[in-house]
């Protein structure tokens, strides 16, 4: 139970007191403060309206007129609802947030390249070096072809991605393990597309640029 710092009430954790609406400024994870459902599949418009009607419930502009202790529990409900937002809207950040929640890291058994992509990491990074040193046309355009590789193995990742979301949200009791390797299978995998796709622009640029 928490104590509203305006009226006293005292009450279940929220993002408002239940009796007179002063933000509580306790801390809630990210789907609590924003009011849906513990899920990873999330309805974007849905978040977005939730996001800008708890917004002004406990914006700070509110209550500054407030004493000193409802206008921190205002400063640090905003904090948590904005934090919650940009954790929730993306769904990459959406993934990682839930392996933060369940206090499971990504690294945990993701120390290497995913091995199907290893010939694939490897092979591109010997191309770039190539390009940086000798600038070739001929293999620019190789990687050129490259890019839209990763590209496309990247968009199925994130294909992926939300195929495990639903999964989580339909899942029965006692599943929760291979969901969460699978979780951090996909999540590796994007995060190493990612800084290939990078590292595959910023190289054609400094070509382009020469």
């Amino acid at each position: 139970m928490v104590r509203c710092p305006k009226c006293s009430e005292a009450q279940t954790p929220q993002l408002c007191c239940s009796n007179c609406g002063s933000p509580l400024g306790v801390d809630l994870d990210g789907f609590a403060v924003l009011g849906l459902d513990r899920k990873l599949v999330i309805d974007l418009p849905r978040l977005e309206q939730a996001y800008h009607e708890r917004g002004r419930q406990v914006h700070p502009d509110r209550f500054a007129d407030e004493p000193a202790n409802v206008r921190t529990a205002s400063l640090k409900s905003t904090a948590n609802l904005t934090r919650a937002y940009r954790a929730l809207r993306d769904p990459v950040s959406r993934g990682l947030y839930w392996l933060e929640l369940y206090e499971r890291k990504l690294s945990d058994g993701n120390q290497s390249v995913p091995p199907d992509l290893a010939a694939t990491v490897f092979a591109i990074q010997e191309q770039l070096a190539e390009l940086r040193d000798a600038g070739a046309n001929a293999l620019r355009d190789s990687v050129e072809d490259q890019r839209l590789e990763v590209q496309t193995a990247l968009d199925k990742a994130l294909t992926d991605l939300i195929a495990n979301f639903s999964a989580w949200d339909r899942r029965a009791a006692g599943g929760e393990e291979a969901l969460f390797e699978a979780l951090k299978s996909v999540l590796a995998r994007i995060a190493y597309l990612r800084t290939l796709l990078r590292d595959i622009s910023h190289a054609l640029e400094i070509v382009q640029a020469a």
